[in-house]
């Protein structure tokens, strides 16, 4: 592996040289561990929740879920379109451009992180009965919720950090950051609810501080003056030529998750519908899926910083070898991971709540659309590519169209005429299998390899 060093304290990985392959299966295995620690913090506090505080404290931590991710998505997107512009420059070796890329999406985070706060902290109860959440479950979710966006600035801080140590090529440091503050969270929630015997709100409390500690771990190492991308304070501030490109590659990226977001705010409405059982099974499912789903988002990490460094260095042949590496790694985990999911279905339920109606309702999701992961994972692998490739207007398109307008008619249409459950579920793989004819016609047969040259203009700006 070929490594780009300022010094003998800091390195970057140069995924433009080198065997593609082990590039991106060793660029993305440090992302997998990290994101398996990330998961670990919502996580864990619905398992420590669940077992102490029973099935009403695990709906209310589960129940906000999805509504945390709609609030977070928007700017977890647009620091995503930060780390494209960061790889294409860094791939190009334009270092003052790198670094005025750096700077501004760290003062863009700071200005997210604040308004985000703002948002999620006033607007929490009209948000979660909104959502029709259960009134005996409400109170619970509200002082949840509310603490929990009181931590948004680090939430927003940390993966903007995340973003530029990864477009730099750097997965392990954010893992050893990760790896910390997890385990700190764990930790801080045994001792606040199964010590201290305090509410649910002791749990957002300890995913606070764990955030903010991996932020200020992340901050220590971006500030070190030894090293060639080192980030000062007097110089974050809006550029504004670079900030709106990478608005233009974010944006995009944000409004995408956004209205994932939503059409999961949703399904998760009408599931809240069917009582507390239905909504400890929904969120415990979701904690299952995220973990089980892990391996493909660190390929399609990997993926986009590979691709947006390699089309940067004009590689384009090894561009297109590494999405199809990348593309069939993640199905093939996927399905793998999908059989196990319906097989071991009523145990890992169980791991959450031992409740006979939350396990019937999560086993009866899981063998829904657990054999269906392989096309969720064509779909997001293709999006990455796009994103990789400065296309990042393509995936918000398809995921507004599909996943957003036609899941939300799907259900609507259902719960009019069935209002079973069941059908709920079946919400996802259609969606899914949809994008993913679409996504296979764009890939096959679109330009996306040249997707930076029409922007070439704006980058001078």
């Amino acid at each position: 592996m070929h490594f780009l060093k300022a010094d003998g304290h800091a390195a970057t990985r140069d995924l433009t040289q080198g065997n593609p392959y082990t590039q991106m299966v060793g660029f993305a295995m440090p992302i997998f561990l990290s994101q398996v620690f990330q998961q670990l913090y919502n996580t864990a506090d619905a398992l420590i929740v669940g077992r102490f505080l029973g099935t009403n404290g695990l709906a209310a931590v589960t129940s906000s879920g999805t509504l945390i991710f709609l609030m977070t998505s928007f700017f977890m997107g647009t620091a995503m379109g930060a780390g494209v512009v960061i790889s294409r420059y860094f791939g190009a070796q334009e270092r003052r451009q790198v670094s005025r890329a750096i700077h501004t999406i760290m003062a863009l985070g700071l200005v997210s992180g604040v308004a985000l706060t703002l948002i999620g902290v006033l607007f929490t109860p009209l948000f979660l009965k909104w959502m029709q959440t259960d009134p005996e479950v409400l109170p619970d979710a509200i002082e949840y919720f509310r603490y929990y966006f009181l931590g948004s600035l680090a939430l927003v801080m940390y993966n903007v950090c995340r973003s530029v140590m990864n477009a730099l090529g750097d997965s392990r440091r954010p893992l050893y950051y990760l790896i910390f503050s997890s385990l700190l969270n764990i930790a801080l929630d045994l001792l606040f609810i199964a010590l201290f015997h305090w509410g649910v709100w002791s749990a957002a409390v300890a995913t606070v501080i764990s955030q903010a500690a991996s932020v200020v771990l992340c901050m220590v190492h971006l500030l070190d003056k030894r090293s060639e991308y080192a980030v000062q304070w007097r110089l974050i501030r809006f550029h504004k030529g670079m900030l709106l490109q990478i608005l233009h590659y974010g944006l995009p990226a944000g409004v995408q998750n956004s209205v994932i977001g939503f059409a999961n705010v949703i399904v998760q409405s009408q599931i809240n519908s069917f009582g507390k059982l239905a909504m400890a099974a929904y969120g415990t499912h979701s904690k299952i899926e995220g973990f089980a789903f892990l391996p493909i988002t660190s390929f399609n990490m990997a993926s986009t910083t590979f691709i947006s460094q390699n089309l940067g260095a004009k590689q384009y042949d090894r561009a297109k070898r590494g999405a199809r590496f990348s593309i069939l790694s993640a199905m093939l985990l996927a399905e793998l991971i999908g059989v196990a999911h319906y097989l071991l279905a009523p145990q890992l339920v169980r791991i959450f709540d031992t409740t006979p109606g939350v396990v019937e309702y999560g086993v009866r999701q899981a063998r829904t659309v657990a054999l269906f992961y392989c096309l969720l994972a064509f779909s997001h692998s293709v999006a990455a590519v796009c994103r990789g490739a400065g296309k990042a207007f393509v995936p918000m398109f398809v995921m507004l169209s599909i996943w957003c307008v036609v899941r939300i008619l799907y259900i609507m249409l259902v719960m009019r005429f069935k209002g079973e459950i069941g059908y709920i579920y079946w919400a996802y793989p259609l969606t899914w299998a949809i994008s993913s004819v679409i996504y296979l016609i764009y890939y096959l047969k679109a330009d996306w390899i040249h997707g930076f040259e029409t922007g070439r203009a704006a980058a001078r700006t």
